[in-house]
């Protein structure tokens, strides 16, 4: 794998996203909104950016030409569909073969499976009802976005992260196929392991059609459930 492009470069995780990328020698295009292009001034000489709303079919276009693996951060702004219009985008601009990984919260399930804690449950409601009514977010958007994915014959991988902190790398995080799995108890990953996950699952092709949910490597329930890993 030579060239991957990075859909939402310019926040937290995007920009953990380089950072790995490049320790790995790959080409990087980056795609962030035109306002938030500042934020990549420490890259700027070591990848490509194209300006641009994610969701923006022309943007992606031309942004994952010619790319072995393209990682996407979905983020389900606003109320106009966002994150199913960037997902849409790079499903079906990206060139045949490529590895596509994207990222997503615990609340996306893909089989019904997963077990949630009433207080995520709560905080889902609650905040999605806020955050759909003063136009900030629709979580509902999200998950719409992976269903398409899900849905695709591309090689996806969803990767769903739980609550993030920041703080230096302490690995690879774990992974599990259904939240409330033992192994998820401790609900925590750090963010730049979060972006190490998804950067690794570009050649992890045990990983394809995977929807994992991770936590960090070494949160107690990681420890203790090791015999999962």
């Amino acid at each position: 794998m030579k060239k991957i492009g990075i859909v939402g470069a310019s926040g937290k995780l995007g920009q953990y996203l380089i950072r790995h990328a490049l320790e790995r020698n790959y080409d990087v295009v980056g795609v962030c909104r035109p306002e938030s292009v500042g934020k990549l001034d420490a890259y700027r000489d070591r990848i490509t950016i194209v300006p641009g709303r994610t969701n923006e079919r022309e943007v992606i276009r031309k942004a994952v030409a010619g790319c072995d693996g393209i990682l996407t951060v979905l983020a389900p702004w606003g109320v106009e569909q966002y994150a199913t219009g960037t997902a849409q985008a790079v499903l079906d601009f990206a060139p045949p073969g490529a590895r596509l990984v994207f990222s997503c919260g615990w609340h996306i399930t893909r089989d019904g499976k997963d077990i949630y804690s009433w207080k995520l449950k709560t905080f889902v409601k609650v905040f999605g009802w806020l955050a759909r009514l003063f136009r900030f977010a629709d979580l509902e958007d999200q998950v719409e976005a992976c269903r398409r994915i899900f849905a695709s014959d591309t090689r996806w991988t969803v990767v769903r992260g739980s609550d993030l902190e920041e703080g230096e790398s302490e690995g690879l995080p774990v992974w599990s196929r259904h939240v409330g799995d033992p192994i998820l108890e401790s609900n925590l990953t750090r963010r730049v392991d979060f972006a190490l996950f998804m950067v690794a699952a570009l050649e992890n092709d045990e990983l394809v059609h995977e929807a994992p949910a991770i936590v960090g490597c070494q949160t107690p329930s990681a420890l203790a459930n090791r015999s999962q890993v």
